[in-house]
């Protein structure tokens, strides 16, 4: 908990991203689990899941996952 709160102060800002890329096969990343795309951070290097169809990165899962299911209702 300690290190959040330090993190938060004096972490990185994550401002600059590498370019998306895909993972196929069995390895994946824990954050391309999601959309099976992911960015990583230039400074620190922390991964974070991609979505291409919005252009952005996914900060909420719980969000994306609403967004998913909101296009699948809609497409059917």
């Amino acid at each position: 908990m300690i290190a959040k709160f330090v993190d938060a102060l004096f972490g990185c800002r994550h401002a600059r991203y590498s370019f998306p890329v895909t993972a196929r096969g069995a390895r994946r990343p824990q954050a391309a689990a999601l959309t099976g795309t992911y960015v990583a951070c230039l400074d620190c290097g922390k991964e974070f899941p991609y979505d291409w169809q919005e252009m952005k990165v996914v900060t909420s899962p719980e969000r994306h996952r609403e967004r998913l299911a909101e296009l699948a209702n809609h497409a059917a």
